[in-house]
């Protein structure tokens, strides 16, 4: 019993994260957070502070005991990721004219749409003809979409060095990218599913989302991407 604000009649507990008191007095009952028990204190620390932010509500018992290990290498992939991704971008510029006054607007324009336009082709055949075994060999798939991607990332980083087969190699490269992206957003879809304990898949995907992007901006400054000169 509590004289100033009441009798618990009931308490409430997700997890170990948050726990809420609800307490009867005049006839009436409030709701309230219970400051006592549990880790209810998250907001109130910084470390409190950096679960709420970049961990599922309920953490760790709204997710799978793997959550964590597959995390870390997931970021740590992806962080790699972009930076290889940061130098792919700037050589597919350099390839296409991009400081080069003697490139023209329209080669460049006619070598995008044509890395793009064999990129869409690749991902509606790739989806089509491996869709259905994304599921059951989700492991697999995200492997070979994590080597896959490196390798057109590094075809890409070459590309401007054989100018004479740049639109091959960056079209190439493309629809290697695009089998990644099929490959990659439906196993990782399929992961998420395995991760959610809670019917909390949205969650854990936006959470996903902002610990690669707190880590990469955390490690990386604004200016390691150098413009193209």
């Amino acid at each position: 019993m509590e004289k100033d604000d009441g009798v618990v009649v009931a308490k409430e507990r997700y997890g170990s994260a948050e726990v809420w008191k609800y307490l009867a007095k005049d006839g009436a009952v409030e709701r309230r957070r219970d400051d006592t028990e549990g880790d209810t204190r998250r907001g109130n620390s910084i470390v409190g502070v950096f679960k709420s932010v970049f961990l599922p509500q309920g953490f760790p018992e709204s997710v799978s005991g793997d959550y964590l290990q597959y995390q870390f290498w997931d970021t740590l992939q992806a962080f790699s990721s972009s930076l290889s991704g940061t130098l792919a971008t700037q050589a597919s510029l350099r390839g296409v004219g991009v400081g080069n006054q003697e490139a023209t607007v329209a080669a460049a324009t006619v070598t995008w749409l044509l890395r793009d336009g064999t990129g869409m082709l690749g991902r509606i055949l790739f989806a089509w003809h491996k869709g259905s075994k994304l599921d059951s060999e989700a492991k697999k798939w995200r492997l070979f979409a994590d080597v896959l991607n490196d390798f057109a990332m590094f075809m890409e980083i070459l590309a401007p060095y054989f100018p004479a087969c740049f639109t091959v190699i960056v079209c190439t490269a493309g629809i290697f990218k695009s089998i990644v992206g099929v490959a990659g957003g439906a196993t990782r879809a399929a992961l998420t599913v395995h991760q959610a304990r809670r019917d909390n898949m949205a969650d854990i995907s936006a959470k996903d989302g902002s610990q690669t992007l707190g880590f990469y901006n955390c490690v990386v400054p604004e200016a390691f991407t150098v413009p193209v000169q």
